[in-house]
């Protein structure tokens, strides 16, 4: 592989609270074969963790991380993948809007570390920044490459996006995918949903994964990316 490394494959995905066709959900993310997934709109609510398991299930993974104390931000992992600690995060609530967070978890595959991270941003666009220096702060202060999923409800114009995206990559830019739309399935129109990712991690392909099955599935396409990490020492 162009550089070397640690491949790790990266589904990032809105499944809009799984309203849509559960059976082309999970057979979207299985055809994927992810190592991680980052979820948002995920079981968030009464029996939150007996849904969140058969959602990982499902997939064909495990949970590492979210769920209600992140606000339905969701990390899913593969067997491949070791979960070493995990934190959850919840941003200040706004009288009038729902309460949001994020999930974190430190991970281990191939010898390499990272930090593993998802946040779905309000869709509000003046309660979005001050969200967006949350999360982005807790990236900061990592000291492992950190891998992120993001549904930020706005585009790559927006200062949400721009406090987020500081200092990491697009994996989007990376592959020269920019015009790739997330948002919405029935009329793409927008890329609000992305991967960022510390400089020391290589991009090697990013894809929206615009299909007849993703179209059925959630109201937002998935994201799928595949990287190298760097080797340890």
């Amino acid at each position: 592989m162009p550089g070397g490394g640690v491949p790790l494959r990266v589904l990032s995905y809105n499944i809009h609270s799984q309203r849509d066709d559960p059976a082309a959900l999970a057979e979207v993310v299985r055809e994927a074969a992810p190592d991680v997934v980052v979820v948002q709109e995920g079981p968030r609510r009464f029996r939150w963790r007996q849904k969140t398991a058969s959602l990982a299930g499902s997939f064909g993974l495990v949970v590492a991380a979210g769920g209600l104390p992140s606000l339905g931000n969701l990390l899913l992992t593969s067997l491949r993948v070791r979960v070493l600690a995990t934190r959850c995060q919840r941003y200040p609530l706004t009288p009038g809007r729902h309460l949001r967070g994020a999930a974190y978890a430190e991970c281990l595959v191939g010898g390499s570390r990272f930090l593993l991270a998802g946040s779905h941003l309000s869709t509000d666009p003046a309660e979005r920044p001050a969200q967006a220096a949350r999360f982005k702060r807790e990236l900061a202060e990592a000291t492992l490459p950190v891998v992120a999923g993001v549904d930020l409800n706005e585009g790559p114009d927006g200062p949400a996006w721009r406090t987020v995206a500081e200092g990491l990559t697009d994996t989007a830019v990376a592959a020269d995918r920019a015009d790739r739309h997330t948002y919405s399935c029935a009329d793409p129109r927008r890329r609000i949903d992305a991967v960022f990712v510390d400089p020391r991690i290589t991009v090697v392909d990013y894809d929206v994964v615009d299909t007849p099955r993703t179209r059925r599935a959630s109201d937002h396409f998935p994201v799928l990316v595949d990287l190298l990490l760097p080797t340890a020492g």
